[in-house]
């Protein structure tokens, strides 16, 4: 997994700046091997599951007349973000009411839509927030399939090449009371996501080949309340291995767990506070970086190597600043880079949390950002993408607008961003 090599400080300063080139070779050197060619942005914030690209620079300015390759209608509401493999763009997709939960395929080269898949027509759909839609999981695609989930409403298996579905399961419930948001990820053939719920919290691991649960944990958390307003979270998994020993570390309201992600035995558990968890955890330096989204510890550091409880003995540090219920962060060296939900972009010393830089850009986010080639994109609900330089002194470079903001986070392949915004599919390239 992700370890940043100490004592590279992301690029020491040279005449009161961090090099591009510095922080460009940290990152080159301990990244995840990415799939071949590089081109294949398979799930949740990329390949390596933290927002890092490394195929290449991307596209820094646009509008909607200027660096748009093709812009593809696509009704619903979902708020998924796309994943792209063998030439396809994917999304899960629903209807607004949720009746219809569906998989659309869109050829990469040419924005046509490939397929439009049903994959589940619940009766009487979940109640689900105006804020949240019914499809805000983002799949997962590899290995010529697609594994699309949709909280309680169920979980799907799609041929990446035929369209057909291979598998469905629906046997694994929660009322996630504002609809669902944690999306699954992939390791050792085992489909790993949790469900965490007003009334039940548990995280589950489906067989990746058929379907059926191979193992289930209750999250067993003292969480302080018996609100179940207060015991939701929208987490998604995070693979790491420091000393070989493999970890899933899955965030939930009140606090993150460790778990064994071939057994599903807790290994470790940091109490932190805070609901609503949505930040994907990163891992770098020797430590896990958390964010708690609504009250708790907010940022927090905590060294993995520890079990049983470790809030007394391994929480390395905790900010309040950077922190937010929507966005995940960014880890660039050793600096923590996050956008809160009002659109306030803070930058924080990873070793230490102490706040490095702020600005405010302006809008409200949901979607994560994701850096490549030293910049970093930063889209937001209002239309606005903000490329900022990944580097101090953290310069906004760019302001791009289009018609619809992102809800979604942005993915990369071959050169090109690809956008979902609120209507539609785009796909960026550079202006000639």
């Amino acid at each position: 997994m992700r370890h940043i090599l100490h004592g590279l400080h992301g690029g020491r300063r040279t005449g009161g700046r961090r090099t591009a080139t510095a922080w460009l070779l940290a990152t080159a050197l301990v990244a995840m091997p990415v799939a071949a060619g590089g081109e294949s942005w398979n799930q949740f914030r990329g390949p390596t599951g933290d927002g890092v690209w490394h195929g290449g620079p991307l596209p820094v300015e646009w509008n909607e007349s200027e660096g748009v390759a093709w812009k593809t209608p696509i009704p619903g509401k979902a708020w998924s973000s796309p994943v792209i493999a063998d030439g396809k763009v994917w999304m899960t997709n629903a209807t607004e009411d949720g009746t219809r939960l569906s998989a659309v395929a869109v050829d990469a080269a040419t924005g046509r839509v490939l397929h439009d898949i049903t994959l589940f027509e619940p009766a009487e759909p979940a109640f689900c927030h105006a804020f949240n839609s019914h499809a805000s999981s983002t799949p997962v695609v590899e290995g010529g399939r697609l594994y699309a989930h949709f909280g309680s409403a169920g979980t799907a298996c799609v041929d990446t090449a035929t369209g057909a579905v291979l598998w469905r399961q629906e046997t694994l419930r929660c009322d996630h009371h504002r609809g669902p948001g944690s999306s699954p990820i992939l390791h050792g053939g085992l489909l790993i996501v949790p469900f965490d719920g007003f009334d039940v919290q548990y995280v589950a691991a489906l067989d990746a080949g058929d379907g059926h649960v191979a193992w289930r944990r209750d999250r067993a958390i003292d969480y302080g309340t018996d609100d179940g307003d207060a015991r939701k979270a929208y987490g998604t998994g995070t693979i790491i291995a420091p000393g070989g020993r493999e970890q899933v570390i899955l965030p939930s309201a009140g606090a993150t767990i460790a778990y064994d992600p071939a057994t599903g035995e807790e290994l470790w558990r940091v109490n932190h506070g805070g609901m609503n968890a949505s930040a994907r955890p990163l891992h770098g330096n020797g430590l896990v970086y958390l964010n708690t989204a609504a009250g708790g510890m907010k940022t927090l550091a905590v060294r993995p190597d520890g079990s049983g409880d470790v809030t007394g003995s391994h929480v390395a540090w905790t900010s309040p600043q950077g922190s937010g219920s929507r966005s995940s962060q960014l880890l660039l060296g050793e600096r923590l880079f996050h956008v809160g939900d009002a659109g306030t972009a803070t930058v924080l010393d990873a070793l230490t949390g102490k706040a490095v830089w702020q600005k405010r850009l302006g809008g409200e986010f949901s979607a994560s950002p994701i850096v490549a080639d030293g910049r970093i994109y930063c889209p937001n609900q209002e239309g606005q993408t903000f490329v900022v330089t990944a580097t101090e002194p953290y310069e906004v470079i760019a302001e791009n607008t289009l018609a619809e903001g992102c809800m979604a986070s942005p993915a990369a392949s071959d050169g090109a961003i690809y956008l979902r915004t609120k209507g539609h599919l785009y796909k960026i390239v550079a202006k000639p």
